[in-house]
């Protein structure tokens, strides 16, 4: 499960390439006035060149992903550059966007605010409507193992996460935002509070 967002007419995400042309079809009666990413791997950020071709709108995210984004090339992202996960890299790659807008902290994106949550990678961003207190969180956390497809919290995966210390971080500092619910880029939402609370303060390290 691959999943993306509308917050207000901004795009969050784009799938992986192998999507775009079903994400496009589906957004023709919700046209998007921008897309932003929660971060440059290529199953969130495939579609994008596709989606702001089609739509023409401009692609925004974090800085530490801006290259990545721009280029499709991902492997800087990863904790092994050098690694197998990088040598499949260039084939599962979506093609690049210009970045017209870097996000930080506290920035507007539709109805939603901006927090930079390093760690996946290293401009990781997650987004935040405080009215009702839902939370998109990008892969700081899966709800769903995009491999098995097997339900329930876990932590990204260690092959595909720069910095999985500073990714807890990440956790805890959206964890103290008390969210009611949370959405997540490979798994159903989550509405129960008290078992994303608990799951995050059992995080080491």
């Amino acid at each position: 499960m691959l999943n993306v967002y509308l917050a207000g007419d901004v795009l969050i995400d784009a799938g992986a390439p192998f999507t775009a042309r079903k994400l496009i079809a589906a957004l023709r009666d919700h046209r998007p006035s921008a897309h932003a990413l929660t971060h440059a791997h290529f199953d969130h950020q495939g579609g994008s060149h596709a989606v702001c071709d089609s739509f023409g709108v401009p692609l925004w995210c974090g800085a530490g992903d801006r290259e990545a984004a721009e280029t499709g090339d991902w492997t800087g992202l990863l904790p092994r550059p050098d690694g197998w996960v990088a040598r499949l890299a260039h084939r599962m790659a979506g093609p690049g966007h210009p970045v017209a807008r870097v996000l930080a902290d506290g920035d507007g994106v539709g109805d939603f605010t901006v927090i930079e949550t390093p760690g996946h990678t290293p401009g990781h961003l997650a987004f935040w409507r405080e009215r009702d207190r839902v939370l998109i969180l990008g892969d700081v956390l899966f709800h769903r193992n995009p491999v098995t497809r097997r339900a329930g919290l876990r932590e990204p995966f260690g092959f595909a996460t720069r910095d999985p210390s500073l990714n807890r971080e990440s956790a805890r500092k959206l964890a103290a935002l008390e969210p009611l619910v949370v959405c997540f880029g490979h798994g159903e939402p989550l509405t129960d509070a008290a078992r994303f609370q608990e799951f995050v303060s059992n995080l080491e390290g």
